[in-house]
């Protein structure tokens, strides 16, 4: 069998990171064949459109012929559709067809620039959403189809049951136009879900609902069912946002391809991760391996969360005649060492490599003497923190204002052992500030603890 090919019927972005150019870069990533029919050229970039020319609505028609005829489609989504004339085209020739159509009814752009005439929109209102498998609006386009003020998910949910009224089978309506510490985004199907997702500050977001539909789209000209081809769409999107590109003097571009970096990078990081545990099975590292052992953790270039955290299997332990890693490497491996990094990285990227060493007077004499230390009592960590290495991390770095030090040094608390924790912006760097301390630290540590 070919590869899967999913259909993008949008306006081109000059700029790169919304429009046609988005929604190919995510298809790819999403392992379909991206194809187009390009409804507009714009002149774009991160601050705004300075001049838009709609595609003649024959050549719109003609595009989708030529792809669905030779190709063949197994989704295909909307975008961008300039005009009445251009979507009236584009809904002849989506309305019957064999294949699921995602509506992404784009209105406004990021900038606030207008993108579709109101007598575009009633085409899309009539035509389009009737034919959709999946219509995707914001906020303030939910509002334009449907009548429904949207200021809460309850909003977004009375609106994604209209929408399904106007013919749709089912309504994501996202949020990030609310307000809100959360970004709730609300499917309405056979049954009702909400993706929450925490609202990055300052994000770099230019193309989020493109990506984000170009994603399902692929998901399902891969077979995928809805419910599960939205799943797959909302943490791609997160991963693209958490990383977007700090690009031009507007609103940068989300990071289309991050989910396939941080496959891409994972063989990098668990290479890292061994070679670092092999240079600390030594001997002289023993003064420095806590009760509980030592983690080494390096987090690949898009990282969001510890799964995606190449980490030793096994601590390292002190034995006999030194230290010893009882196992290899693996994603997901460590859970403290791994959040710590992460919640570090939301403030500082330069930092990819971390491990935990002994508290014991002579280690952190040597790391205060060697390296750039911040200090942290664990004491004051209030109840409802989402976790202790998160909270760590976010009261260290707020208070550097997002500059990391070399070692972060706690006394610990009840039930919790002192640690000193290593940063590094890689894992050669790691090793030297490590092996730099373990040859400070006297040894008269060497035998293992009990």
């Amino acid at each position: 069998m070919g590869r899967p090919v999913a259909l993008a019927v949008a306006g081109s972005d000059s700029g790169g990171g919304a429009g046609i150019q988005a929604d190919l870069k995510t298809i790819e990533a999403r392992g379909a064949f991206g194809a187009s029919a390009i409804t507009a050229l714009t002149a774009q970039n991160t601050t705004g459109v300075r001049a838009s020319a709609a595609t003649d609505p024959g050549m719109v028609r003609e595009q989708i012929r030529a792809v669905d005829d030779d190709l063949g489609v197994d989704a295909a989504k909307t975008g961008m559709l300039a005009n009445a004339e251009v979507a009236a085209a584009a809904a002849e020739e989506l309305t019957d067809a064999d294949f699921p159509v995602v509506v992404d009814p784009v209105v406004v752009a990021e900038s606030g620039d207008r993108l579709l005439s109101a007598a575009g929109e009633a085409v899309v209102r009539e035509k389009l959403v009737p034919a959709a498998a999946l219509v995707t609006p914001n906020a303030p386009e939910a509002e334009l189809l449907t009548g429904i003020e949207v200021e809460s998910a309850d909003d977004a949910r009375e609106a994604g049951r209209a929408l399904r009224e106007m013919g749709a089978d089912a309504a994501l309506v996202t949020g990030g136009h609310l307000d809100g510490a959360a970004i709730v985004d609300v499917l309405v199907g056979d049954e009702v879900r909400e993706f929450r997702s925490p609202r990055v500050p300052d994000a770099n977001s230019h193309g989020g609902g493109c990506t984000l539909s170009a994603a399902i789209a692929a998901d399902l000209a891969r077979g995928s069912a809805l419910s599960t081809a939205v799943e797959n769409a909302e943490a791609l999107l997160d991963r693209a946002v958490a990383h977007g590109h700090d690009l031009g003097d507007g609103t940068g571009p989300v990071h289309h391809l991050a989910d396939l970096r941080a496959r891409a990078d994972a063989p990098r990081a668990l290479r890292e991760v061994r070679e670092t545990v092999r240079a600390f099975e030594t001997p002289a590292m023993a003064p420095l391996i806590p009760e509980v052992g030592t983690t080494v953790a390096v987090a690949p270039e898009t990282a969001t969360e510890p799964a995606d955290v190449a980490a030793c299997e096994g601590r390292l332990t002190r034995v006999s005649d030194g230290v010893r890693a009882p196992g290899g490497a693996a994603l997901g491996a460590s859970s403290h060492v791994a959040r710590l990094l992460l919640g570090v990285r939301e403030h500082d990227r330069r930092v990819t490599a971390a491990c935990n060493l002994r508290a014991s007077d002579a280690v952190r004499e040597a790391v205060e003497n060697e390296l750039t230390v911040a200090t942290v009592d664990r004491t004051r960590e209030p109840d409802d923190a989402a976790g202790t290495m998160d909270w760590v991390a976010e009261r260290v770095l707020t208070r550097r204002d997002g500059d990391a030090p070399d070692a972060i040094v706690d006394d610990g608390a009840h039930g919790k052992e002192p640690m000193v924790r290593v940063l590094a912006p890689d894992a050669e760097t790691l090793r030297e500030l490590v092996l730099g301390v373990a040859e400070l630290t006297p040894s008269a540590v060497r035998s293992p603890p009990g």
